[in-house]
């Protein structure tokens, strides 16, 4: 072992300089010959270090442990032994104040179950060993953890993976070795991230390779990829048994593979693969940690056939601790070991070095009492092996080596329920002649290019050249990510199921041919099919097989067919197939490639000349309702604006109103006699000729729609109605209609099956009163081909049931899946799909569309015209408005009079209306022809002769008598003139002489 020792002074640096270079110290002595003084201190220093020492020894405890290794003269056995002595010399080196001391007891397993359980038994009951570090393998380390359980003895495993040890939920076993369960999430991440769909896992057939399996697959099941086949390899296969299964794994669609195995039998594995072309361009091959692990003891000719293989590897931070201890081993090790040459250290050697350094520590802190074994009654059970005794200090020494931690040079040491924890994993491509590193694969962030970056969020949906990975050569020294599937190697075809019906050949139809026995498929789905597969961008052999008897009629339904992909008697089913919930069950579906949606078809009926109040359909009620008030409106503010000043709107009362009104009504044909006078009237009425004009010419247009055009209605608008009324309802044979039907409400009584587009229309003839249907329920699809021959008679109403549509049915999570899907939408968004449908749902010529679930109404609403009515209204109150202002600016002296009590008050009210319905005399209407020229008659001569001095007013009485027309019209019954208009006239008289003065 190298020791340093370091003196004060002189006396250290010739120590150091001794110990590490002898031969030149021994020069340097006989040209530099030391002193006595020299030579005295170096003497009473080691005798001093020689009694510490023999004092220090005297006072520690031995503490026996066991290791239990595969083979002790085997280069694995050899290192890893080398680094549990190591790893003890280091920690009693840099803790020699510590009490106890490990003593190991080794034995060798023989590499099998018997050799482990013999050699614990040795180590238990005859060195009386208080733990136990190994064995190497899963399955020998099945049997200790038994054993250690009866007799309170930890197995301290540092190569022991397999996830099904946790299963024995043993308290004194310790899994220092990472479990392979941890990495089954980076391989899940790869498959996700690269969008393979199906993997088959290629294991060794025993414990190791078995425990890993569910974990592997229910990590695959979350990232929704398929299992389809499990390749078990048993340990002592031979070469021929190899070939054998990697024929069968050839004939498979399936070309991801993830092997699960050792170094021995992988080797054997690969070579054979490579010789059987397997290795090529096209397939992926995966590994677990256990591989590429052990990669560097492998010769190149073994890693030559692995090119291209894609592997997890434990990663071990390269820290400074590490990078000490790994020149410092390899001398050690080929000082021990001289006929081993390039020794190198795995993850394993370094595990046994941090599993002996933490048992140390655990041991150490149990305590200084003598550790030992009491007798006890309890016995392991097994009739061949006899009783043991008990550690006394086992499960104080499970707890310390539970909450053991400290920094490792594997990393940072700490266990889990007994487990070590899960670190990173480093992703690895084998190339050339080694693996090269591609990128790292972490708990928190999943697969990540170098580590510390973030996650990219949008990993897994990014293209696959964008993917935290580097550069990767693939199997074949390809560049091009694998797809993951290719057909079967054996050129083995597609069995294609394909209904068999006797109606609806539009969309499938079968036919065969009695003399070739050859069968013919085509139709508007096998259409679609062909055109999907031609956008593939590979080969897709296929045959169809018509889903029929042996007499030729149909096996089944639609459910039943697609069920035939579960059951594996076909690889994909192609028609007129629905996507259903129940039917996803057993298969997955493409994307649709028709129109959803269950829809109802019907008669339609004729509704001209069949309604005597059909002159009233071109409005609605509420625009008739509203023109008639607008008509009553319209002459009630002409009257106001008219009846002072024009002849016309004269009269008696009922004279006025029936004038106004007949103007009114009048307007709508422009048929009135009367004149207007009054520009605010005749304002009013050029907006209101402008309403009407509009509003006749479209009750016109749509008078003359209504009795002209043909109104094709439907006989029923609703599945609600067909029910209600006690009607008969068809469906399509074979189709899930009949459930859809039954879910509404409908009777078995009352829902009839047709088998073909004529009997359909036979039914919809008859009608339900006859025994026939009085609605055909259907998908789109077929509804549509119906309609296009008889597209007089019916129309479409729906969708009245929500549906997915028609989709290609494919086994759960098959490959082809995401690749049709991606073709069928590039069908559907091109040309390609018009050019289908134009073949096979041609429509007459003289077919019109009778598609629309309700007949549009030509109705007009008030709707329509609100804007109209509503410039009428406001034209007219600003008309009202101005003409009320000006009268009562005009004669606002009646109500301004100097008595201003309450009755005087309403006085002039009521002189206010009643003079606003007398006649405006200065009106051109009522003058005569010489005033409305100017002309001064003789009478008006006298008058103003008369006046000395016309600049004064007219007394009160000589302005009544002058103003006598109005005093008249003012008391036509009476002939004389009224208080209040005296009262009045004589105010007004005054306020004239007042502002004369």
């Amino acid at each position: 072992m190298y020791i340093r020792v370091s003196l004060f002074g002189q006396l250290g640096g010739i120590l150091d300089y001794q110990i590490t270079q002898p031969s030149k110290f021994s020069n340097m002595v006989k040209k530099n010959p030391p002193n006595l003084e020299l030579l005295l201190s170096i003497f009473f220093f080691f005798l001093c270090s020689w009694m510490s020492l023999a004092m220090a020894q005297n006072k520690t405890i031995p503490v026996n442990v066991g290791v239990v290794l595969d083979d002790l003269n085997s280069r694995n056995g050899k290192i890893w032994l080398s680094c549990i002595k190591m790893a003890l010399s280091d920690f009693y080196a840099s803790h020699a104040n510590y009490k106890t001391r490990l003593v190991l007891n080794t034995r060798d397993s023989k590499q099998n179950v018997v050799g482990a359980a013999k050699a614990a038994v040795d180590l238990i009951k005859n060195a009386e060993v208080q733990a136990i570090l190994g064995p190497v393998t899963s399955t020998q380390a099945g049997f200790l953890i038994n054993l250690g359980d009866q007799v309170h003895v930890p197995i301290i495993s540092f190569s022991a993976t397999s996830p099904s040890l946790n299963s024995l939920r043993s308290s004194y076993f310790f899994q220092f070795a990472q479990n392979d369960s941890s990495q089954v999430k980076a391989l899940s991440a790869i498959v996700k991230a690269f969008g393979w769909r199906q993997v088959v896992p290629v294991y060794i057939d025993n414990e190791f390779g078995e425990g890993v399996i569910q974990f592997l697959t229910d990590a695959l099941e979350e990232v929704d990829a398929r299992v389809p086949y499990r390749s078990a390899i048993s340990p002592s296969a031979t070469d021929g048994q190899i070939l054998e299964e990697l024929y069968k794994l050839m004939t498979m669609q399936t070309r991801v593979f993830i092997v699960h195995m050792r170094t021995d039998l992988s080797s054997r594995l690969f070579a054979k693969a490579r010789e059987i072309g397997m290795m090529t361009e096209g397939y992926v091959w995966l590994t677990t940690n256990g591989i590429p692990n052990e990669l560097r003891y492998l010769n190149s000719s073994i890693i030559s056939s692995m090119q291209g293989v894609l592997g997890i590897q434990t990663y071990v931070p390269q820290t400074a601790k590490l990078e000490e201890f790994m020149p410092r081993w390899k001398r050690q090790f080929q000082q021990d070991n001289p006929t081993i040459i390039d020794a190198s250290l795995d993850v394993f050697g370094l595990w046994a070095y941090d599993s002996a350094f933490a048992l140390a520590m655990a041991i150490e802190e149990v305590g200084t009492a003598t550790f030992g074994f009491q007798k006890t009654n309890a016995s392991f059970n097994s009739a061949v092996l006899e009783s043991f005794e008990v550690s006394k200090y086992g499960p104080e020494l499970c707890q310390a080596l539970s909450t053991t931690r400290f920094e490792g040079i594997a990393g940072d040491f700490g266990l889990v329920d007994g487990q070590l924890q899960s670190t990173n994993f480093k992703i690895v491509n084998i190339n050339g002649g080694g693996a090269r590193g591609i990128g790292f694969w972490t708990p928190q962030n999943g697969l990540v290019k170098k580590l510390g970056s973030s996650a990219n969020s949008s990993i897994f949906s990014t293209p696959k050249r964008k993917l935290g990975l580097g550069p990767i050569i693939w199997p074949g020294d390809s560049l091009s990510v694998p797809k993951g599937w290719e057909n079967p190697t054996s050129g083995k075809k597609l069995r294609i199921g394909v209904p068999v019906k006797d109606g609806f050949t539009e969309l499938v139809k079968v036919t065969k041919d009695p003399s070739t026995n050859m069968t013919d498929v085509t139709g508007f789905s096998i259409d679609v099919f062909k055109a999907a597969v031609e956008m593939l961008p590979y080969a897709l052999p296929y045959e169809f097989i018509p889903f029929a008897k042996s007499d030729g009629t149909s096996a089944g339904t639609y459910n039943d067919l697609v069920y035939q992909i579960y059951l594996g008697n076909f690889d994909g089913v192609v028609g007129d197939t629905t996507i259903r919930g129940n039917r996803s069950l057993y298969a997955d579906f493409t994307m649709p490639y028709t129109e959803s949606g269950v829809v109802m078809v019907v008669p339609v009926i004729d509704m001209r000349n069949q309604n005597a109040w059909v002159f009233l359909k071109p409005l609605t009620w509420d625009l008739w309702l509203t023109t008639c008030c607008f008509f009553f409106f319209i002459g009630f503010v002409v009257w106001v604006l008219e009846h002072r000043i024009n002849e016309d709107f004269r009269g008696t009362p009922s004279h006025q109103v029936g004038t106004s009104v007949w103007f009114s009504f009048s307007t709508m044909v422009f048929s009135h006699r009367e004149r207007v006078v009054s520009n605010l009237a005749r304002f009013v009425m050029v907006i209101w000729v402008f309403v009407m004009l509009i509003l006749t010419q479209s009750y016109t247009a749509g008078l003359a729609s209504l009795l002209t055009v043909q109104q094709l209605q439907p006989s029923v608008s609703d599945i609600k109605d067909v029910l209600r009324n006690g009607d008969n309802v068809g469906y399509a044979e074979n189709t899930y209609i009949y459930r859809l039907l039954k879910q509404v409400g409908f009777d078995d009584s009352k829902i009839k099956m047709f088998q073909s587009f004529e009997e359909c229309d036979e039914l919809l003839s008859k009608g339900s009163a006859n025994g026939g249907i009085s609605a055909a329920v259907d998908e789109t699809p077929s509804m549509k081909l119906f309609l296009a021959k008889y597209c007089t008679k019916y129309t479409m109403i729906g969708p009245i049931f929500k549906a997915a549509g028609f989709g290609f049915a494919f086994p759960k999570r098959s490959p082809l899946i995401t690749d049709l899907s991606r073709a069928v939408l590039n069908v559907t968004e091109g040309e390609v799909i018009m050019n289908i449908e134009n073949k096979w749902f041609s429509v007459e010529k003289n077919c019109v569309d009778n598609s629309n679930p309700k007949v549009a109404s030509y109705s007009l609403d008030l709707a329509s015209f609100r804007g109209l009515f509503l410039i009428a209204v406001v034209a007219s109150i600003l008309a009202l408005i101005i003409c009320v202002a000006s009268f009562l600016h005009k004669h606002r002296h009646i109500l301004m009079r100097p008595d201003d009590s309450r009755a005087s008050g309403w006085r002039g009210i009521r002189a206010m209306f009643k003079m606003f319905n007398e006649k405006e005399l200065s009106s051109r209407m009522f003058k005569s022809p010489q005033q409305r020229d100017g002309i001064t008659g003789a009478g008006d001569e006298v008058s103003a002769a008369a006046s000395p001095n016309n600049n004064w007013p007219e007394s009160p009485r000589s302005y009544i008598s002058n103003h006598a027309d109005f005093a008249e019209q003012a008391t036509p019954s009476t002939g004389q003139v009224s208080p209040e208009i005296v009262s009045a006239v004589d105010h007004e008289h005054a306020i004239t002489i007042a502002r004369t003065c």
